[in-house]
C-alpha cells in the first residue's frame, strides 16, 4: 500500500522529501487558516510566526497536493516530517479527493490544534497582518511564507480567500513601509 502525504502550507512548494507521485487534491470539512505559532521556522519562541493548519468546518475544503511516498522510504520520511512539524503539529489522516479522477485516498497530514503550547487562534484581520510582518526565523520572514503560499496556490489553481486576502495586505504593508520617511 501506497503511503500518501497531504500538503497545505509549505509542503506544497517545499516538501524536503523523495516521492513517487505528485498530486492536487482537497480534504472536506477543514479550512485553511493562519492560527498557529511558528516558534521554529518562521517565528520565535518570543516572537512566533503565523503558519497554516487546518481548522474544522463543515461545508467547507481545502486543495493541497498529496504527495506519495516511496514504501521502502516512508517510515524515515515521516520521522522526518514529525520532527519538521514539531512546533505544535500532530501526525493525523485525512481523506483526500485526487482532483484529477476523484479517487480518494488516506493521506497523513499534520495539524495544530487548540490547546498546544503556540497555538495563536483566530485574531483580527490588521493584528494578524502585523503579527506576519513583524516576524522571523531560521527558515526566513513570516512575510515570505505567506506570499510563497499565495503564490503556489495561485499557481495551482486553488482558491483560498483567507491566504489571498492576507497576502494582499502584507504586500500592501510592505509598501506603505517602503514610502515611508526614514
Amino acid at each position: 500500500m501506497t503511503p500518501w502525504v497531504f500538503g497545505y502550507g509549505s509542503l506544497i512548494w517545499r516538501p524536503g522529501f523523495p516521492f513517487v507521485d505528485k498530486r492536487p487534491a482537497t480534504v472536506r470539512g477543514m479550512l485553511r487558516r493562519l492560527e498557529q505559532g511558528s516558534p521554529d521556522h518562521r517565528g520565535t519562541p518570543e516572537r512566533l510566526g503565523r503558519v497554516a493548519t487546518l481548522v474544522e468546518a463543515p461545508h467547507a475544503r481545502v486543495d493541497g497536493v498529496v504527495f506519495a511516498l516511496p514504501p521502502a522510504e516512508a517510515p524515515a520520511i515521516l520521522a522526518m516530517l514529525d520532527e519538521r512539524e514539531q512546533g505544535g503539529y500532530d501526525r493525523v489522516l485525512v481523506p483526500a479527493t485526487l482532483r484529477d479522477g476523484g479517487e480518494t485516498v488516506e493521506a497523513i497530514t499534520w495539524i495544530a490544534r487548540p490547546g498546544n503550547p503556540w497555538h495563536l487562534g483566530p485574531a483580527p484581520f490588521d493584528a494578524m497582518v502585523e503579527d506576519i510582518l513583524a516576524s522571523r526565523g531560521p527558515s526566513g520572514t513570516n512575510v515570505e511564507y505567506v506570499l510563497k503560499l499565495a503564490e503556489t496556490l495561485r499557481v495551482h489553481g486553488f482558491e483560498d480567500d483567507h491566504i489571498f486576502s492576507l497576502a494582499a495586505a502584507i504586500e500592501l504593508g510592505l509598501h506603505e513601509r517602503q514610502r515611508r520617511p526614514a
